[in-house]
C-alpha cells in the first residue's frame, strides 16, 4: 500500500526552536504545520487534518492546555505531547487530565522527542492507520483519502475535502449505524440544524459518486443517522 506522510501540528512561540523542530521532523518525512501562538494553532487544527499535536504549554493568546481542551472536544484519540519549560507536578497532572499522552521538558534532546513521537504513533491501531492514510478498496472503487480521489475503471474523480472526510468517517464505521450528530461533530466540528441540511446534501453527492457499484449503499435510518453498507472484501 502507498502511505501518505503523517501530519503534525507544532505550536511553539520560540521561533528558533520551532524552526529547529520543524526541520528535524520534516527530515523524518513528517509534514509539519508550525504555529507561533495558540489562536493560530487552534484555527489550524480546526481547518486541517493531523495525526499528532505538539503543544507548548506557555503560548501567547491561548495556552497549550486550552488548545488541548478544544482538540479533545473534536478528537478524543489524536496523540498529544506537551512541550514545557516548567516541570511542576500540578502542570503535568493538569495536562494528563486533559488527555495528554506525554510531556517533554525544555531543554530537551530532539532525538528524545523523535522517539516519543514514533512510540506514540506505533500505538495507533493499525486498522485505523490503514483506513485513514492509505488507499481504501470500496467495492469496485479505490478511495485515496489523502488526495481526495475516487477511482473506478481507470477513471478518477477529485472530491472536496469535506466529502473526503465524510466518506472516510463512514468507511471507518462501515456496516454500523452512525448518528447524525457524530458525523456533524467529526466533519464540521459542531451539531447544528443548518449544517444538518448540508450533511444531507453531501450524503446525496456521495451516493451519486458511488452509483457505479450497486453493492455499496448509504442507508438512511430516519431521525437517527446512516449506515454505510460495504461488502466484505
Amino acid at each position: 500500500m502507498f502511505k501518505n506522510k503523517l501530519n503534525i501540528l507544532l505550536a511553539e512561540d520560540d521561533l528558533n526552536l520551532g524552526l529547529l523542530l520543524q526541520d528535524h521532523l520534516e527530515s523524518e518525512a513528517y509534514v509539519v504545520s508550525l504555529c507561533k501562538d495558540g489562536e493560530q494553532a487552534l484555527k489550524t487544527f480546526q481547518t486541517q487534518s493531523f495525526d499528532l499535536c505538539l503543544l507548548d504549554v506557555m503560548l501567547p493568546k491561548l495556552d497549550g492546555f486550552s488548545i488541548a481542551k478544544e482538540i479533545r472536544l473534536k478528537n478524543k484519540n489524536i496523540p498529544l505531547i506537551f512541550i514545557t519549560a516548567r516541570s511542576l507536578k500540578e502542570d503535568k497532572l493538569k495536562g494528563y487530565d486533559l488527555g495528554a499522552d506525554d510531556y517533554i521538558s525544555k531543554p530537551f534532546d530532539v532525538e528524545e522527542l523523535l522517539w516519543k513521537i514514533k512510540a506514540l504513533l506505533r500505538r495507533l491501531p493499525q486498522q485505523e492507520y490503514i483506513e485513514t492514510k492509505a488507499l481504501i478498496q470500496l467495492g469496485k472503487y479505490c478511495f485515496d483519502p489523502g488526495n481526495q480521489c475516487l477511482s473506478i475503471n481507470a477513471q478518477s474523480k477529485r472530491i472536496t475535502e469535506k466529502e473526503s472526510e465524510l466518506l472516510k468517517f463512514l468507511y471507518t464505521h462501515r456496516n454500523t449505524l452512525v448518528k447524525r450528530e457524530d458525523l456533524l461533530k467529526e466533519v464540521w466540528g459542531l451539531n447544528d440544524y443548518f449544517l444538518g441540511r448540508s450533511l444531507d446534501v453531501f450524503i446525496t453527492k456521495i451516493r451519486k459518486y458511488l452509483k457505479e457499484d450497486p453493492s455499496l449503499s448509504i442507508e438512511n435510518v430516519f431521525g437517527v443517522g446512516f449506515i454505510f453498507n460495504v461488502p466484505s472484501n
